[in-house]
């Protein structure tokens, strides 16, 4: 009898890396809906970012022991389809465009590979493979939206050049606005004064020296996002951080939504387990802005890694590529 295939999903992202094994569906199931894995691990450990960008090799050397360590739980050996969702990986992905094919086939013989935008695994998490369109948000913030032919884009530029209304923007804003209190400018928030100094161990003047030299900043300024959350139903400037998150995220959707009678928007990510501090307004822009579009269950992107690694292992993968934010490289050489 022949042993049961699995597939595999990989979320890498600005918090670490997700990976979970499932069972690949039956010859040409075709997966509609989003769907989880069977076992799954984490690093917490980013994936590192160098000159070629994303970096395949330090992705790989996590990975692969995680990858063998499922395999032994669950007692298989084939792999029949892979998908990784990376964040950056439209701008920042030619090192594992590059590499990763090979070293899939090399360490465990996979021979269907998708590489994806980490909001491309978000939409399929999120909506399967319906036309929509989705906002991921935790470190950073992308929306995406597709008619099935093309996908649009917006932001996801990364938290130097945008990711507006993302877990470090609003980090960001937090600890902008406690510097300007301690400076005694306009737009200060003595709150926000008062958590950064406790959240950091120190005063605020030490920030630049813990913060600049770090490879993690993004992460780290997002870690301080829920602390202004968490102020924002006392404190109007933090309120205020989080409405023009709000918004910043809702024009976002606007913009990538297809046009039509209706458009369905999936939010998924950690951000929005802030709650109503950011929920509520939120879903005032997005009525200002989208008033026909209609919000589904959010997804996860690691489930919309596993859904497209199941797709592609059918051969029912519908949702467009473009060789960015959704690019399936050749299948490799036979081997002799």
């Amino acid at each position: 009898m022949t042993s049961p295939s699995w597939v595999l999903g990989v979320d890498s992202g600005g918090s670490g890396l997700r990976t979970a094994l499932a069972p690949a569906r039956a010859e040409g199931a075709v997966d509609e809906e989003p769907g989880g894995g069977l076992a799954s691990l984490d690093s917490r450990e980013p994936v590192r970012t160098g000159d070629d960008g994303i970096d395949a090799g330090h992705l790989m050397a996590q990975l692969a022991p995680m990858v063998r360590e499922l395999l032994d739980r669950v007692g298989g050996d084939r792999i029949a389809a892979v998908a990784v969702g990376a964040a950056g990986m439209a701008t920042l992905g030619d090192d594992l465009r590059r590499r990763l094919p090979g070293a899939f086939d090399e360490a465990f013989g996979v021979r269907h590979l998708a590489l994806a935008a980490d909001g491309v695994t978000a939409y399929a998490g999120a909506l399967g493979q319906r036309p929509g369109a989705v906002v991921a948000a935790g470190t950073g913030m992308i929306a995406l939206g597709t008619d099935l032919r093309t996908w649009r884009r917006a932001d996801g530029w990364g938290h130097l050049l945008g990711d507006c209304g993302g877990g470090a923007w609003i980090g960001r804003a937090g600890l902008e606005a406690a510097m300007r209190a301690h400076d005694g400018r306009r737009g200060g928030s003595a709150a926000l004064l008062a958590r950064a100094e406790a959240f950091f161990d120190g005063p605020v003047t030490e920030l630049p020296g813990k913060l600049y030299p770090r490879a993690d900043r993004p992460a780290v300024l997002a870690s301080f996002a829920p602390e202004v959350a968490g102020l924002a139903p006392h404190d109007p400037v933090a309120a205020g951080i989080l409405r023009d998150a709000a918004r910043h995220i809702a024009e976002a959707a606007a913009a990538v939504c297809p046009s039509g009678a209706e458009c369905e928007v999936g939010l998924t990510g950690g951000l929005f387990r802030m709650g109503d501090p950011l929920l509520a307004p939120l879903a005032e822009e997005l009525a200002v802005l989208l008033p026909s579009a209609r919000a589904v269950a959010a997804g996860d992107p690691l489930d919309g890694a596993v859904a497209l690694a199941r797709a592609l292992a059918s051969g029912g993968l519908r949702l467009p590529s473009d060789g960015r934010l959704l690019h399936l490289p050749p299948e490799p050489a036979a081997r002799p």
